[in-house]
């Protein structure tokens, strides 16, 4: 499993950041817990927590944080 697509944290635009933060958090998650039948078992109890979702955004916002810096913050 590539847990860095492309072997680089290099994005054009903020927005790509964000949305390779997003895949990277998703992958996070697959490293994990590797079993489909599992994460998506376990997706309703998560989708619905509030709790849960905010551990997502959180878990997101580090990895935004992460690729933000290794960009220089697109300057």
């Amino acid at each position: 499993m590539e847990l860095v697509p492309g072997n680089s944290l290099i994005t054009a635009t903020p927005e790509e950041g964000r949305a390779l933060a997003v895949k990277l958090a998703r992958l996070s998650v697959k490293a994990t817990q590797p079993d489909g039948d599992v994460r998506q078992r376990l997706r309703p109890v998560y989708g619905e927590n509030a709790d849960s979702l905010i551990a997502v955004a959180q878990v997101v916002a580090t990895e935004f944080a992460t690729i933000a810096a290794a960009n220089g913050y697109w300057r």
